[in-house]
Protein backbone atom coordinates (compact mmCIF):
# COMPACT_ATOMS: atom_id res chain seq x y z
CA UNK A 1 0.00 0.00 0.00
CA UNK A 2 1.73 3.51 -1.01
CA UNK A 3 2.06 6.08 1.95
CA UNK A 4 0.40 9.30 1.37
CA UNK A 5 3.14 11.39 0.40
CA UNK A 6 3.71 8.92 -2.94
CA UNK A 7 -0.13 9.59 -3.40
CA UNK A 8 0.36 13.30 -3.23
CA UNK A 9 3.09 13.40 -5.43
CA UNK A 10 1.31 11.15 -7.88
CA UNK A 11 -1.69 13.55 -7.86
CA UNK A 12 1.00 16.45 -8.69
CA UNK A 13 2.55 14.60 -11.38
CA UNK A 14 -1.24 13.73 -12.82
CA UNK A 15 -2.14 17.14 -13.05
CA UNK A 16 1.42 18.60 -14.72
CA UNK A 17 1.20 16.12 -17.62
CA UNK A 18 3.78 13.84 -15.99
CA UNK A 19 3.84 10.22 -16.65
CA UNK A 20 6.52 9.32 -13.41
CA UNK A 21 9.28 10.84 -11.84
CA UNK A 22 12.44 10.31 -10.70
CA UNK A 23 14.29 10.59 -7.67
CA UNK A 24 17.80 11.13 -6.89
CA UNK A 25 18.29 13.05 -3.72
CA UNK A 26 19.19 11.05 -0.40
CA UNK A 27 16.62 13.48 1.80
CA UNK A 28 13.92 13.17 -0.90
CA UNK A 29 14.02 9.40 -1.03
CA UNK A 30 13.77 9.35 2.78
CA UNK A 31 10.57 11.87 3.15
CA UNK A 32 9.04 9.36 0.05
CA UNK A 33 9.91 5.86 1.28
CA UNK A 34 11.15 6.14 4.97
CA UNK A 35 14.46 4.76 3.25
CA UNK A 36 17.60 6.80 4.90
CA UNK A 37 20.88 5.20 2.34
CA UNK A 38 21.58 6.54 -0.78
CA UNK A 39 19.73 5.04 -4.10
CA UNK A 40 17.31 5.79 -6.77
CA UNK A 41 13.42 6.05 -7.43
CA UNK A 42 10.97 5.83 -10.12
CA UNK A 43 7.53 6.89 -9.18
CA UNK A 44 5.47 6.01 -11.97
CA UNK A 45 1.90 7.28 -12.58
CA UNK A 46 0.41 4.29 -12.85
CA UNK A 47 2.12 1.26 -11.43
CA UNK A 48 4.76 0.60 -8.73
CA UNK A 49 7.28 2.18 -7.13
CA UNK A 50 10.86 1.03 -7.57
CA UNK A 51 13.60 1.40 -5.46
CA UNK A 52 17.11 0.94 -6.73
CA UNK A 53 19.85 0.03 -4.32
CA UNK A 54 23.36 -1.47 -4.01
CA UNK A 55 23.81 -4.63 -1.77
CA UNK A 56 25.20 -2.79 1.24
CA UNK A 57 21.92 -1.13 1.47
CA UNK A 58 19.40 -3.55 0.27
CA UNK A 59 18.67 -5.45 3.51
CA UNK A 60 17.72 -1.89 5.18
CA UNK A 61 15.76 -0.61 2.26
CA UNK A 62 13.59 -3.91 2.25
CA UNK A 63 12.74 -3.13 5.93
CA UNK A 64 12.31 0.31 5.84
CA UNK A 65 11.26 1.10 2.15
CA UNK A 66 7.27 -0.67 2.48
CA UNK A 67 6.01 1.13 -0.16
CA UNK A 68 8.33 0.13 -2.87
CA UNK A 69 9.66 -2.53 -4.79
CA UNK A 70 13.38 -2.78 -4.16
CA UNK A 71 15.81 -3.65 -6.71
CA UNK A 72 19.13 -4.76 -5.92
CA UNK A 73 21.77 -2.91 -8.52
CA UNK A 74 24.81 -5.48 -8.57
CA UNK A 75 28.52 -4.40 -9.00
CA UNK A 76 28.26 -5.33 -12.45
CA UNK A 77 24.98 -3.52 -13.32
CA UNK A 78 24.61 0.13 -14.45
CA UNK A 79 22.31 1.59 -12.74
CA UNK A 80 20.82 3.73 -15.61
CA UNK A 81 20.73 1.33 -17.37
CA UNK A 82 18.35 -0.75 -14.77
CA UNK A 83 16.37 2.44 -14.71
CA UNK A 84 15.87 2.74 -18.69
CA UNK A 85 14.69 -0.43 -18.90
CA UNK A 86 11.94 0.28 -15.66
CA UNK A 87 10.78 3.63 -17.70
CA UNK A 88 10.63 2.05 -21.35
CA UNK A 89 8.32 -0.57 -19.58
CA UNK A 90 6.14 1.96 -17.99
CA UNK A 91 5.68 3.56 -21.49
CA UNK A 92 6.16 6.57 -20.04
CA UNK A 93 6.90 9.93 -22.31
CA UNK A 94 7.22 13.06 -20.03
CA UNK A 95 9.59 12.19 -16.50
CA UNK A 96 10.21 14.83 -13.87
CA UNK A 97 13.25 14.85 -11.75
CA UNK A 98 14.49 16.37 -8.54
CA UNK A 99 18.21 16.48 -9.68
CA UNK A 100 20.87 14.56 -11.26
CA UNK A 101 24.58 15.02 -11.67
CA UNK A 102 25.09 16.06 -15.98
CA UNK A 103 27.17 12.65 -16.50
CA UNK A 104 23.95 10.66 -15.39
CA UNK A 105 21.62 13.41 -17.22
CA UNK A 106 23.47 12.71 -20.13
CA UNK A 107 23.43 8.79 -20.21
CA UNK A 108 19.75 8.28 -19.27
CA UNK A 109 18.84 10.72 -21.88
CA UNK A 110 21.02 8.91 -24.40
CA UNK A 111 19.53 5.44 -23.08
CA UNK A 112 15.50 7.02 -23.86
CA UNK A 113 15.94 8.94 -26.65
CA UNK A 114 12.66 8.41 -28.53
CA UNK A 115 11.07 6.80 -25.82
CA UNK A 116 10.84 9.77 -22.71
CA UNK A 117 11.84 13.38 -22.30
CA UNK A 118 13.80 14.70 -19.19
CA UNK A 119 12.62 17.58 -17.17
CA UNK A 120 13.71 18.91 -13.50
CA UNK A 121 11.07 19.49 -11.84
CA UNK A 122 12.43 19.37 -7.94
CA UNK A 123 10.12 22.15 -6.37
CA UNK A 124 7.07 19.04 -7.16
CA UNK A 125 8.66 17.44 -3.63
CA UNK A 126 9.53 20.57 -2.55
CA UNK A 127 5.84 21.72 -2.40
CA UNK A 128 5.20 18.61 -0.77
CA UNK A 129 7.93 18.84 2.24
CA UNK A 130 7.04 22.18 3.06
CA UNK A 131 3.85 21.82 4.55
CA UNK A 132 4.96 19.64 7.53
CA UNK A 133 1.82 17.11 8.82
CA UNK A 134 1.27 16.50 12.62
CA UNK A 135 3.93 13.34 12.82
CA UNK A 136 6.86 15.83 11.37
CA UNK A 137 5.62 18.42 13.56
CA UNK A 138 5.69 16.20 16.60
CA UNK A 139 9.33 14.84 16.00
CA UNK A 140 10.75 18.64 15.21
CA UNK A 141 9.07 20.05 18.40
CA UNK A 142 11.39 17.42 19.86
CA UNK A 143 14.28 18.75 18.31
CA UNK A 144 13.66 21.66 19.17
CA UNK A 145 12.54 20.71 22.85
CA UNK A 146 16.79 19.10 23.11
CA UNK A 147 18.36 22.10 21.27
CA UNK A 148 17.05 24.61 23.94
CA UNK A 149 18.02 22.11 26.39
CA UNK A 150 21.18 22.43 24.43
CA UNK A 151 21.20 26.44 24.62
CA UNK A 152 20.74 26.23 28.36
CA UNK A 153 23.54 24.43 28.61
CA UNK A 154 25.77 26.73 26.57
CA UNK A 155 24.33 29.70 29.11
CA UNK A 156 25.48 27.66 31.92
CA UNK A 157 28.70 26.91 30.49
CA UNK A 158 30.34 29.87 28.98
CA UNK A 159 32.96 31.63 30.99
CA UNK A 160 36.39 33.28 30.88
CA UNK A 161 39.01 30.85 29.84
CA UNK A 162 37.24 28.07 27.95
CA UNK A 163 37.83 27.26 24.53
CA UNK A 164 35.05 27.79 21.53
CA UNK A 165 35.66 24.32 21.20
CA UNK A 166 35.43 23.31 25.08
CA UNK A 167 32.04 24.75 25.01
CA UNK A 168 30.60 23.24 21.90
CA UNK A 169 31.59 20.04 23.56
CA UNK A 170 29.08 20.54 26.37
CA UNK A 171 26.11 21.23 23.88
CA UNK A 172 26.61 18.09 21.98
CA UNK A 173 26.78 16.08 25.20
CA UNK A 174 23.98 17.51 26.31
CA UNK A 175 21.59 17.21 23.12
CA UNK A 176 23.06 13.76 23.04
CA UNK A 177 21.74 12.96 26.61
CA UNK A 178 18.21 14.58 26.07
CA UNK A 179 18.11 12.14 22.72
CA UNK A 180 19.42 13.87 19.66
CA UNK A 181 20.38 11.81 16.58
CA UNK A 182 22.78 13.89 16.10
CA UNK A 183 23.83 17.99 15.39
CA UNK A 184 21.64 19.40 12.85
CA UNK A 185 24.67 21.60 11.22
CA UNK A 186 28.56 22.08 12.80
CA UNK A 187 27.62 23.88 16.18
CA UNK A 188 28.85 27.69 16.28
CA UNK A 189 30.24 28.67 19.29
CA UNK A 190 31.79 32.41 17.94
CA UNK A 191 33.49 34.39 20.22
CA UNK A 192 35.05 37.68 20.50
CA UNK A 193 35.63 39.55 16.49
CA UNK A 194 34.90 35.66 15.52
CA UNK A 195 31.41 36.75 16.77
CA UNK A 196 31.04 39.06 13.47
CA UNK A 197 31.34 35.62 11.25
CA UNK A 198 27.66 34.75 10.10
CA UNK A 199 28.83 31.16 9.84
CA UNK A 200 32.25 31.56 12.55
CA UNK A 201 31.94 27.58 13.18
CA UNK A 202 34.14 26.82 16.69
CA UNK A 203 37.67 27.26 17.20
CA UNK A 204 40.39 26.66 20.30
CA UNK A 205 40.43 30.70 20.39
CA UNK A 206 39.68 31.12 24.39
CA UNK A 207 36.54 32.78 25.44
CA UNK A 208 37.83 36.35 27.58
CA UNK A 209 36.12 38.67 29.97
CA UNK A 210 33.53 41.12 27.47
CA UNK A 211 33.55 38.63 24.87
CA UNK A 212 30.53 38.32 22.53
CA UNK A 213 29.50 34.64 21.60
CA UNK A 214 27.42 33.76 19.18
CA UNK A 215 26.01 30.38 19.66
CA UNK A 216 24.18 28.91 16.68
CA UNK A 217 23.10 25.03 17.51
CA UNK A 218 20.58 21.98 15.98
CA UNK A 219 19.69 19.35 17.25
CA UNK A 220 18.54 16.22 14.64
CA UNK A 221 15.89 13.67 16.60
CA UNK A 222 14.46 10.93 13.44
CA UNK A 223 15.75 12.58 10.60
CA UNK A 224 13.95 16.08 11.50
CA UNK A 225 15.85 19.15 12.46
CA UNK A 226 15.86 22.46 14.91
CA UNK A 227 18.04 25.77 14.62
CA UNK A 228 18.45 28.27 17.38
CA UNK A 229 20.97 30.86 17.93
CA UNK A 230 21.32 33.44 20.70
CA UNK A 231 24.19 35.96 21.75
CA UNK A 232 25.48 35.75 25.22
CA UNK A 233 28.11 38.47 26.76
CA UNK A 234 31.24 37.02 28.91
CA UNK A 235 30.57 39.37 31.91
CA UNK A 236 29.00 42.32 31.98
CA UNK A 237 27.85 44.17 28.47
CA UNK A 238 29.17 47.08 27.24
CA UNK A 239 26.50 49.80 26.39
CA UNK A 240 27.33 48.95 22.72
CA UNK A 241 27.13 45.49 23.54
CA UNK A 242 23.34 45.72 25.34
CA UNK A 243 22.25 48.58 22.58
CA UNK A 244 22.83 46.40 19.73
CA UNK A 245 21.19 42.72 21.16
CA UNK A 246 18.13 44.58 22.40
CA UNK A 247 17.70 46.11 18.66
CA UNK A 248 18.61 42.74 17.04
CA UNK A 249 15.73 41.53 19.54
CA UNK A 250 13.60 43.76 18.75
CA UNK A 251 13.76 42.85 15.07
CA UNK A 252 12.85 39.56 15.53
CA UNK A 253 9.92 40.09 17.52
CA UNK A 254 9.00 42.74 14.85
CA UNK A 255 9.16 39.83 12.65
CA UNK A 256 7.65 37.33 14.53
CA UNK A 257 4.55 39.39 15.18
CA UNK A 258 3.80 38.87 11.67
CA UNK A 259 4.22 35.28 11.27
CA UNK A 260 0.67 33.76 10.02
CA UNK A 261 -0.83 32.05 6.66
CA UNK A 262 -0.88 34.14 3.90
CA UNK A 263 1.87 36.76 4.93
CA UNK A 264 4.31 37.12 2.22
CA UNK A 265 7.94 36.03 3.12
CA UNK A 266 9.41 39.13 2.51
CA UNK A 267 7.30 41.29 4.53
CA UNK A 268 8.73 39.65 7.53
CA UNK A 269 12.12 40.32 6.60
CA UNK A 270 11.45 43.97 5.61
CA UNK A 271 9.52 44.04 9.36
CA UNK A 272 13.22 43.12 10.85
CA UNK A 273 15.34 45.12 8.25
CA UNK A 274 13.24 48.21 9.36
CA UNK A 275 13.99 47.96 12.53
CA UNK A 276 17.86 47.55 11.84
CA UNK A 277 18.35 50.09 9.11
CA UNK A 278 16.23 52.54 11.53
CA UNK A 279 19.24 52.39 14.03
CA UNK A 280 21.62 52.81 11.67
CA UNK A 281 22.89 48.99 10.98
CA UNK A 282 21.55 48.28 8.47
CA UNK A 283 24.57 47.66 6.41
CA UNK A 284 25.65 45.22 9.05
CA UNK A 285 22.30 42.85 8.16
CA UNK A 286 24.16 40.85 5.31
CA UNK A 287 21.66 37.74 4.74
CA UNK A 288 18.40 36.80 4.53
CA UNK A 289 15.80 36.67 7.57
CA UNK A 290 15.69 33.07 7.53
CA UNK A 291 14.58 29.79 5.95
CA UNK A 292 12.59 26.49 6.23
CA UNK A 293 13.70 23.88 8.36
CA UNK A 294 12.59 20.02 8.07
CA UNK A 295 14.53 17.03 7.68
CA UNK A 296 17.30 19.76 6.05
CA UNK A 297 18.18 22.44 8.18
CA UNK A 298 18.34 24.69 4.99
CA UNK A 299 15.05 24.68 2.99
CA UNK A 300 11.97 26.66 1.15
CA UNK A 301 10.47 28.35 2.36
CA UNK A 302 13.20 31.43 2.15
CA UNK A 303 12.39 34.56 4.06
CA UNK A 304 14.65 37.65 2.08
CA UNK A 305 13.63 40.80 0.21
CA UNK A 306 13.99 39.15 -3.04
CA UNK A 307 11.42 35.94 -1.61
CA UNK A 308 7.46 35.87 -3.60
CA UNK A 309 6.98 32.74 -1.09
CA UNK A 310 3.46 33.35 0.60
CA UNK A 311 3.42 31.30 3.85
CA UNK A 312 1.34 28.34 4.72
CA UNK A 313 0.46 27.03 8.15
CA UNK A 314 2.40 23.95 8.60
CA UNK A 315 5.33 26.11 7.55
CA UNK A 316 8.23 25.74 9.41
CA UNK A 317 10.71 28.61 9.55
CA UNK A 318 14.10 30.19 10.91
CA UNK A 319 13.71 34.14 11.99
CA UNK A 320 17.14 35.13 12.42
CA UNK A 321 18.18 38.86 12.21
CA UNK A 322 21.84 39.53 12.65
CA UNK A 323 24.10 42.28 13.18
CA UNK A 324 27.91 42.18 12.29
CA UNK A 325 30.04 44.64 12.69
CA UNK A 326 34.02 43.50 11.47
CA UNK A 327 36.27 44.37 14.22
CA UNK A 328 33.60 44.42 16.80
CA UNK A 329 32.07 41.41 17.26
CA UNK A 330 28.33 39.93 15.61
CA UNK A 331 24.78 39.53 17.04
CA UNK A 332 21.89 37.17 16.02
CA UNK A 333 18.70 35.99 17.40
CA UNK A 334 17.01 33.08 15.73
CA UNK A 335 14.42 30.90 16.43
CA UNK A 336 12.58 27.94 14.52
CA UNK A 337 9.00 29.36 14.22
CA UNK A 338 5.82 27.00 13.19
CA UNK A 339 3.50 29.22 11.58
CA UNK A 340 -0.60 28.76 11.97
CA UNK A 341 -3.43 30.02 9.99
CA UNK A 342 -3.54 33.46 12.80
CA UNK A 343 0.09 33.17 14.30
CA UNK A 344 3.33 32.13 14.70
CA UNK A 345 4.69 29.53 17.34
CA UNK A 346 8.14 29.88 18.85
CA UNK A 347 9.07 26.04 18.86
CA UNK A 348 12.36 26.56 20.33
CA UNK A 349 12.51 28.74 23.54
CA UNK A 350 15.36 29.88 25.84
CA UNK A 351 15.13 33.33 27.81
CA UNK A 352 18.15 34.50 30.50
Amino acid sequence: MENSRLVALKKELREKGFDGYLVSRDVNILYLTGFSGASGLFVPVDGENTLYVYGVNYEQAKDEAKSCEVVLVKRDEKLEEKISKRVKASKARKLGFDELSAAFYMKLRRLLRGQARLKQKSELVWELRKVKSSHELKLMRKAAEITSKGMQVAYETIKPGLTEIEVAAEIEYAMRKKGAWGTAFETIVASGVRSAYPHGGCSEKRIRKGDIIVVDIGATYRHYRSDMTRTFIAGKPSKKQQKILEITEKAQEQAFRRVKEGVRAKTLDGAARKVIEKAGYGEYFVHGLGHGVGLEVHEPPTLNPQSKEILKAGNVVTIEPGIYIPGFGGFRVEDTVLVHKEKGERITNFDF
